[in-house]
């Protein structure tokens, strides 16, 4: 009857109840269960598939819609109910309000406050109440919905901006001292931006404009030398836009010949920044190398 259960328990989440049109009553069925191999009548049938269909029902009860089974009786008084009268339909508000409040309190709030300090609660949780209790009856405010929700984003990325930094001040700092003594090297250029760049080989191909896409190997690597990446072990080379990939190797790439095979050391402001990418921390410094195989689709006037 596992099928039969979840079937149930999906037409119990939409609340699908059928027209007292369509109900008749019936007598119920007195005949003992058949034993394996008999037919049953039509109404037999009926009345045991209602009856296997509750098969878990008080645990979902419980469980997902959180009733209480000593109320068992009121339960049954409202699937008995054909329809819903305004009190039905006023208490069935009632209730999924105090079930939002339970979440917003539970989960809502507690995720919030993670995002503006996983550290400590600063939220105040009334006015976060009052606020989303205003927000739902759609009283007025000076400020649009829309123009909120672009306030609330720019504020949280703040914090996030400031959490990382708080959390990764001493990767932000291993970068930058890793810059500093790079630049000291005869073989490093610097530019004006802060991306540092050492040519391993030297390309005598057309340089790639912004609008190409360009075909290349590449592996990247933290400051402490972590690979996070690489065409070299795919055996694969990588294929993107020129303008579709961080500033740092927009940079580089509008530089390079075909055929050139540079390390370059991109800060990150050129880089990630504050976002987390994974393999890749808030802040990090990065190190590629890139051998630039091929413009895949040239532009037109292409520089050499």
């Amino acid at each position: 009857m596992k099928t039969l259960k979840t079937l149930f328990v999906l037409l119990l989440a939409v609340g699908l109840t059928l027209p007292a049109a369509s109900r008749k009553k019936t007598k119920l069925p007195v005949q003992a269960a058949p034993v394996a191999g008999d037919v049953m009548d039509i109404n037999t049938f009926s009345y045991y598939l209602g009856r296997a269909n509750t098969n878990g029902l008080r645990e979902y009860l419980v469980q997902r819609l959180g009733v209480d089974t000593t109320y068992l009786d009121d339960f049954l008084k409202g699937f008995e109910t054909a329809k819903f009268s305004k009190k039905d339909l006023r208490e069935k508000a009632r209730l999924a309000g105090i079930e939002i409040r339970k979440q917003v309190e539970e989960q809502v709030l507690p995720s919030a406050n993670k995002q503006v300090n996983d550290s400590v609660d600063m939220l105040d949780k009334e006015l976060f109440i009052e606020g989303f209790r205003k927000g739902i009856s759609r009283e007025e405010w000076p400020i649009s919905m829309d123009s909120t929700q672009v306030l609330v984003k720019e504020q949280l990325d703040h914090y996030t901006r400031v959490n990382n930094e708080r959390k990764f001040a001493a990767n932000k700092r291993a970068g930058e001292a890793f810059l500093t003594a790079n630049s000291m090297k005869d073989s490093v250029v610097v530019t004006a931006s802060g991306l540092q760049y050492k040519v391993l080989r030297k390309g005598t191909g057309p340089v790639p404009q912004l609008t190409d896409k360009v075909s290349v190997h590449y592996e990247g690597r933290l400051v402490d030398g972590t690979v996070f990446d690489s065409s070299y072990k795919r055996n694969r080379p990588a294929t993107f836009g020129v303008n579709q990939v961080i500033q740092g190797w927009i940079q580089a790439l509008t530089m390079m010949p075909v055929g050139s095979k540079w390390e370059i050391y991109v800060p990150q402001e050129l880089a990630y920044a504050e976002k987390d990418q994974g393999k890749i921390p808030p802040f990090s410094c990065l190190i590629f190398t890139v051998e630039l195989l091929e413009i895949a689709n040239p532009s037109e006037g292409t520089k050499n």
